[in-house]
């Protein structure tokens, strides 16, 4: 079986902390798939309210939308757990670009890898039910400083 492979870029700069809450975690005791999609979900605010935006502009007419996301686990989270979500943007195009996360945690001495995250985010025209071009300001901003 072929397994999802995420190449993370080498700097993820901002990070951002979240607990893992009792409703985080499944029947088989640890942190489910779906809530890992909705604390990079909260991860992603955060990284874009660092730089002054929100996944809608001003007028709520345009903004972000997903188009695709892929997670690699790499070990287990618990409830009580303090998660580091490393967050960075790369692989720019003119319509949108990748949001990149890596999860860890500190138990101990020892920190431990979670998971890997990859989003794929479109810059969106609700009004027209369209793509739209990314504004130039994004790119400038969010992009990692090479």
């Amino acid at each position: 079986m072929a397994r999802v492979k995420i190449e993370l870029p080498e700097q993820l700069d901002f990070h951002t902390q979240l607990p893992v809450r009792i409703g985080d975690i499944n029947y088989g005791g640890h942190v489910g798939n779906d809530a890992i999609l909705s604390i990079i979900h909260e991860a992603r605010l955060r990284f874009l309210a660092n730089f002054g935006f929100g996944e809608l502009d001003k007028d709520g007419q345009a903004g972000l939308i997903m188009a695709d996301a892929a997670l690699v686990y790499k070990g287990e989270g618990f409830h009580g757990d303090i998660f580091d979500i490393a967050v960075g943007a790369d692989d720019f195009t003119p319509f949108g670009f990748d949001l990149y996360y890596r999860i860890t945690t500190v138990r101990g001495d020892k920190t431990i890898l979670i998971a890997e995250a990859k989003s794929g985010m479109i810059y969106f025209d609700y009004q027209t039910r369209k793509v739209a071009r990314l504004p130039e300001e994004w790119k400038q901003t969010l992009s990692p400083v090479k």
